[in-house]
């Protein structure tokens, strides 16, 4: 990048070309981390998006140290100097871990989990967490230790979750690039309510560290946010890789400039599911955001056709259930062992712990048979589609004060997560998908689209999420007010 192109505020510039200016020697360490703290000190008040943050000296100094190894020829990566706030459900050397438990509060890393370790490998300096639901649970990130993380384009909106801290700061230029993770669409609908990429991995892609359970527990995965498609490929490949210690993991490189090279998209035959044939309720313009995105799409040369699931979503669903709840009690449980904590522990994870209480392992491995038959339909799928679409999210940004919708377009909600059933196909299949922005709706509210490729064919999507990021550029201009 000439010099001249620089711009004077170095948060400007996406992930990579803020490090292929640091390591252009056309901005330092120093000015960059200058730069970022300035922005958190003046907007992370207003949204609440990262939270133990380190003292401001102790990171100035650790810049300098970074730009000392680039004087000398020597960089870590290409995350060398960026600052990075990981997400606060994995461990960071030094730093509360409070999972947004009031039961976590003092509790603080004495090491790196696996996330924090590979990003500071790659150079990054990290500044702090970001915030996220009490354990993680649910799409709207609010907790009884920091409070709740507010949406970057409407401070009295959700900013969504479990990776909201993440989201909000990645729309609001408090971090170049933001790691993250994904049960329920937690960095797939964060993603879309603060106009940038959520990419969910294939299961395996992202190995996780330290974990109770190394075999069964597939479903939640870390993985990347970012403004650009590129970022969100090179953090990918960043956070990817096998680990001994996830003997699932998947060992296949992946390659951040080929991923992030637009493909072209001529004839790619793209399955629009839709509101899943009137079974998903939808807030009124959400299917008509998605209609938008897909529209451009059709211009780069895809071919849009509706498509039906295949198998009843209710049966898809009750098997969801069981697998949900059987992975998320094992995780309350440990804090259950004390008399007392019951009541310091949010209703949403008492529900989910005790609703396991009453599950049998024969209702387990039936649910594990539907789940299979639905892997093996979403196969079908893909022998007519090269990828499958679906919106992001069932309802727009809500408001903050409440903590979750009790009802979408009329239809009441009988569970805290049911509103967001439309990130589960993906979830459930071990597939790859990506949510991309779609623009507003008249109040200025961001909506994104899933889109969905075959097993672990993440570099596919990624391409075909960068041609369609070319076209985009007036919905991805538009950026939260500063007021």
């Amino acid at each position: 990048m000439p010099a001249a192109t620089l711009p004077d505020d170095p948060t400007a510039l996406d992930a990579s070309a803020l490090s292929a200016a640091l390591h252009a020697r056309q901005v330092s360490c120093r000015e960059v981390m200058g730069a970022y703290l300035a922005r958190i000190h003046r907007l992370n008040p207003r949204c609440n998006a990262l939270v133990s943050l380190r003292p401001d000296d102790a990171l100035l100094a650790e810049a300098d140290a970074r730009d000392a190894e680039l004087a000398r020829g020597a960089s870590r990566g290409w995350m060398h100097g960026l600052p990075q706030a990981i997400k606060d459900l994995s461990n960071v050397a030094g730093l509360p871990t409070t999972l947004g438990s009031p039961l976590m509060r003092g509790f603080v890393a004495k090491e790196d989990g696996l996330m924090a370790s590979r990003l500071k490998a790659a150079g990054c300096i990290v500044i702090g967490k970001s915030n996220t639901p009490e354990f993680g649970l649910g799409s709207h990130t609010f907790n009884e230790v920091f409070g709740a993380t507010l949406n970057a384009y409407d401070p009295a909106r959700s900013a969504g979750g479990s990776s909201g801290g993440g989201a909000a700061a990645l729309a609001l230029r408090l971090l170049p690039v933001a790691d993250g993770s994904d049960f329920m669409g937690s960095l797939r609908n964060p993603a879309a309510w603060a106009n940038c990429f959520g990419f969910r991995p294939s299961q395996g892609r992202v190995p996780m560290a330290p974990v109770q359970d190394v075999w069964i527990s597939q479903l939640s995965t870390e993985g990347p946010m970012g403004r650009s498609v590129r970022d969100v490929a090179r953090l990918l490949a960043t956070q990817a890789g096998r680990s001994e210690n996830a003997p699932l993991s998947i060992a296949e490189s992946i390659d951040p400039a080929l991923a992030s090279t637009p493909l072209a998209p001529k004839n790619l035959r793209i399955g629009w599911l839709g509101d899943l044939d009137g079974h998903l309720p939808m807030e009124a313009g959400i299917l008509d955001a998605c209609a938008h995105g897909l529209g451009r799409l059709e211009a780069l040369g895809c071919a849009v056709e509706p498509t039906l699931l295949g198998m009843p979503p209710e049966q898809v669903w009750d098997a969801w259930l069981v697998w949900r709840r059987m992975l998320v009690a094992p995780r309350i449980a440990p804090f259950l062992l004390k008399e007392g904590n019951r009541a310091l522990i949010k209703p949403e994870a008492l529900w989910e712990h005790d609703q396991a209480r009453h599950t049998s392992g024969a209702e387990f491995m039936s649910a594990s048979v539907a789940r299979t038959g639905f892997y093996r339909q979403m196969l079908r799928l893909f022998e007519r589609h090269d990828v499958l679409a679906l919106p992001t999210a069932q309802v727009w940004p809500f408001d903050a004060r409440e903590r979750w919708p009790r009802e979408v377009a009329g239809r009441a909600m009988d569970t805290y997560h049911r509103w967001m059933e439309v990130v589960i196909y993906a979830t459930f299949a071990g597939l790859p998908c990506i949510s991309v922005p779609v623009g507003f709706d008249h109040r200025g509210l961001p909506m994104g689209l899933q889109l969905i490729g075959k097993p672990r064919a993440d570099q596919q999507v990624l391409q075909l999420a960068a041609a369609y990021e070319q076209a985009i550029g007036d919905w991805l201009a538009v950026r939260p007010s500063e007021a």
